[in-house]
């Protein structure tokens, strides 16, 4: 196991109810900016159970943060911070709008070019506004973690950014806020979920049987709720796995002290910003032929997966590796996430600009060893044609 410092400051309150909680988790003389997507919040009545629980507080709202969040969009909401004055922001929503308020609270206070915070990482953030969340959509671990990432659209560039100074102070999930969710929703979020363990776990062996068992937990997990949380969008029980779920798939606990792959994630972030693909169907485009691509570098772990994760058991090293690969893809499709290119109507011609677009924004030695180059990534989107 690898030396590591873990700090994640983040309170949870969990559960049926817990909204009424903001009371005592935001200050009593805040000056609140609630940040929200759709009017799905405001349909659903979540909206107006925030502003019921926010009491006397002064509150104002900003609307319409897309699902990949755009500079454009949140350089709006930083106007509306200064000219409010507001002094707490809370997310509404799910990893999105949590991305955004994120890139808010740092942006509002940022001396300088705020697109420098994208383009250095986070790492220039000396400051940002207090802030919490009210998760409404399982998927990203946004609500418990330091990380964020936002597009600018007009140059179609998907960067991530992260900083200690952004982590939530507090987020409320409460599991009966996702039984509206759209199914496309639903699976997209098992499958980001999903993803965001294998990056932290499918990469070599690093003598960490903790952080193993914990991801395998995990996946397991999510391979025997996912079809249920579709089918079953009321169930109670199911829906709060996946919410916690997603959550300690993303808050640093299982990737302390192991190294750490995140390549299909930047490949995946190159459709996206070209394609406005969904965050999740890049990643079950991208991950079962990134996989393939390099097996024998993974190889000790693809077989220990296929093996504790999908019950793998006959076959040679090279058979349970290619079984699990194959188990993963059918998993990511039994979810209603497509898994090919030509499943979003792209093809051999949108190869090239996405390589493109990921040289210029240094994308060139990824993954665990630094070795997934251009090149790589491009004979892997060929593989998912």
């Amino acid at each position: 196991m690898n030396n590591f410092n873990f700090y994640n400051p983040t309170r949870i309150a969990f559960g049926e109810g817990k909204i009424a909680e903001l009371d005592q988790l935001v200050p009593r003389d805040a000056k609140v900016l609630v940040l929200f997507g759709g009017e799905s919040a405001r349909r659903t009545g979540t909206l107006d159970e925030v502003k019921l629980a926010l009491g006397d507080r002064q509150v104002t709202e900003f609307g319409g943060i897309e699902p990949n969040p755009s500079f454009e969009t949140l350089m709006k909401a930083v106007a509306q911070v200064h000219e409010e004055k507001a002094d707490f922001l809370l997310a509404v929503g799910g990893g999105s709008v949590i991305d955004g308020t994120k890139f808010v609270a740092a942006a509002a206070v940022f001396e300088g070019d705020e697109w420098d915070i994208l383009l250095k990482g986070g790492s220039n953030i000396e400051r940002a506004l207090p802030f919490g969340s009210v998760l409404t959509l399982p998927a990203t671990g946004s609500e418990m973690n330091k990380g964020a990432v936002v597009t600018r659209k007009s140059l179609k560039a998907k960067l991530p950014f992260h900083s200690d100074l952004v982590f939530p102070q507090f987020s409320v999930l409460d599991p009966t806020k996702t039984f509206t969710l759209p199914l496309r929703q639903v699976g997209n979020g098992v499958a980001d979920a999903f993803v965001h363990v294998i990056e932290q776990y499918l990469t070599y062996p690093a003598q960490a049987p903790v952080q193993d068992r914990f991801a395998e937990g995990l996946l397991l997990t999510l391979t025997e709720i996912g079809e249920q949380a579709l089918a079953e969008p009321e169930n109670y029980q199911v829906r709060a796995s996946l919410m916690w779920t997603a959550t300690l798939a993303l808050n640093g606990l299982i990737g302390s002290g192991v190294p750490q792959d995140w390549a299909t994630h930047m490949l995946g972030h190159e459709l996206t910003a070209l394609h406005n693909l969904d965050h999740a169907q890049t990643l079950a485009i991208v991950l079962p032929s990134m996989l393939r691509e390099r097996k024998s570098a993974k190889l000790d772990k693809l077989v220990q997966y296929g093996e504790r994760v999908w019950n793998i058991r006959e076959g040679n090293a090279e058979e349970k590796a290619e079984a699990a690969i194959a188990k993963t893809q059918a998993f990511f499709e039994s979810l209603g996430v497509k898994t090919r290119l030509s499943d979003y109507d792209l093809s051999e011609e949108h190869i090239e600009p996405l390589i493109k677009s990921l040289e210029s924004h240094g994308m060139v030695a990824l993954g665990e060893h630094g070795d997934v180059t251009p090149d790589m990534c491009r004979r892997v989107l060929q593989a998912s044609l």
